[in-house]
């Protein structure tokens, strides 16, 4: 099981963001994925959920509204859609093959992650 996750980077406070996830070594539908941050100093915080089955998605109350999680089967690729970024957003975003059925859960295999920093 390998996560590459990409497409980090600076941004101004307003814009936004396209992060990708490529994974191999098993089918991103075929597992609840999710992406989880970790800004400096602090945990890991859960972000947002797509599930196994029927591709259900969740959100942290603090991107519902901004983000969009989304998953490529064809390119078994999962994406993190980060529109109206704020200073706060600015952390290491990871992408996250779930090991646990609780939707908030940051248990599971990760990628290196990619660095997004919101600031002017």
């Amino acid at each position: 099981v390998r996560l590459v996750e990409s497409g980090g980077g600076l941004v101004q406070p307003g814009g936004s963001l396209r992060l990708s996830c490529a994974a191999s070594g098993f089918p991103v539908a075929a597992s609840a994925m999710s992406w989880v941050r970790q800004a400096p100093g602090q945990d890991l915080e859960w972000v947002s959920r797509i599930s196994r089955v029927g591709g259900t998605t969740t959100y942290a109350d603090s991107v519902k509204g901004r983000f969009t999680i989304s998953r490529d089967n064809a390119k078994n690729t999962l994406y993190l859609q980060m529109n109206a970024l704020k200073p706060e957003d600015t952390a290491v975003y990871f992408c996250l093959k779930v090991d646990s059925f609780i939707v908030t859960s940051t248990a599971g295999i990760r990628g290196q992650g990619t660095q997004v920093t919101v600031s002017s």
